[in-house]
């Protein structure tokens, strides 16, 4: 069985030549293996291109939809009789040419959709943690949308380029989420993103340059402080080159919950240790220690909460200051008793 187009690219057999466009820059951007290292991107990429090239072109498409992909190829249609050909008049049998990237090439022309300061293409995190971790693999990061067709005109474009970057009164900063993890927060660090910036002339042309912006984070910044980096963005004529900012957020974590300058961890104890006490409980440090906690001889009631000071995030404004970890423990009940631990507990109890 041949392969179906319309299924590869997601649209109905009744898409418009708008519908298939959007459809194959959809798939194209999603799975161009410069930006998708999955195993499967490149070969999604090329039949991306391949039902594009078909669909896009009414005469390929008419065979198509009648004689489906073998009669794109010129062979007998399985029944219906003849060549396909024959009933397409100059129609010539079709072969991709086997280079999704020229068809890639050919349908964002001057357009280069990942190349504007935050696109996949354009921004990556290179540094590690305070100069000792080398250069881990480049970690993309979402950004701004393309910046038009070429076939717009030069004139157009760059009307379209001002207006979207900020009018006339200036260019607006272009923002940036930079997660680090509470590891990286809690001993500061240095991370280095390359950026890709754009100089446009008057006429709308653009040539583009790389740098490595450094950014030096401080034990204990929490999220939301901002990094301005002045005017290393975007240059346009007769403006201001536009500020980069980037945006601290926290990275989830898989035992801590930052909360201020308090990590809080959740752990549990048996019915048997919550009721009778003089249990030890050893909980983790972001600085991977063990700290013990011992619940004495009181009754430890679900969820309660043990501070332990000066565990958790370094106060940045209060250098050699910590916050506290908060130790929340939850209660573990049998998830079933027999009859005569029944007796017994009514005993005890009554």
């Amino acid at each position: 069985m041949g392969k179906d187009y319309y299924k590869i690219l997601g649209v109905e057999k009744t898409a418009t030549d708008d519908e298939l466009k959007k459809a194959y820059r959809k798939m194209a951007l999603k799975y161009h293996p410069d930006k998708n290292k999955s195993p499967d991107a490149e070969s999604k990429f090329k039949e991306a291109a391949e039902a594009f090239e078909v669909l896009s072109d009414s005469n390929k498409r008419t065979i198509f939809d009648r004689y489906g992909e073998e009669g794109l190829k010129g062979a007998p249609s399985g029944g219906g009789g003849g060549m396909p050909g024959g009933a397409g008049g100059n129609f010539q049998s079709y072969k991709f040419h086997g280079d999704p990237f020229s068809t890639f090439s050919a349908f964002f022309g001057d357009e280069d959709p990942f190349a504007s300061i935050f696109g996949d293409g354009g921004f990556s995190q290179m540094g590690g943690m305070h100069g000792m971790g080398g250069m881990p693999g480049m970690h993309n990061m979402g950004g701004m949308p393309g910046m038009g067709r070429g076939g717009a005109g030069t004139s157009a474009m760059f009307n379209n380029i001002g207006s979207m970057m900020g009018g006339l009164g200036g260019n607006k900063p272009v923002e940036k989420q930079l997660a680090c993890t509470l590891e990286e927060l809690h001993q500061g660090c240095t991370k280095k993103m390359k950026i890709t910036r754009k100089r446009f002339n008057q006429q709308g042309q653009a040539t583009q340059e790389e740098n490595i912006l450094t950014i030096n984070i401080k034990a204990g910044w929490k999220a939301g402080t901002k990094i301005t980096f002045p005017e290393e963005g975007d240059v346009f004529p007769g403006k201001k080159p536009q500020d980069i900012i980037f945006i601290l957020a926290d990275k989830e974590h898989a035992v801590f919950k930052r909360e201020g300058n308090d990590l809080h961890y959740t752990t549990s104890v048996s019915l048997k240790e919550a009721l009778c006490g003089d249990a030890t409980l050893h909980v983790p440090s972001i600085t991977q220690e063990s700290i013990p906690i011992h619940l004495g001889s009181s009754i430890t009631k679900p969820n309660c909460k043990k501070k332990v000071k000066g565990y958790g995030m370094p106060i940045s404004k209060q250098p050699g200051q910590f916050g506290d970890l908060i130790v929340t423990i939850e209660v573990e009940f049998p998830l079933s008793l027999t009859s005569q631990q029944k007796q017994g507990i009514a005993q005890i109890l009554s």
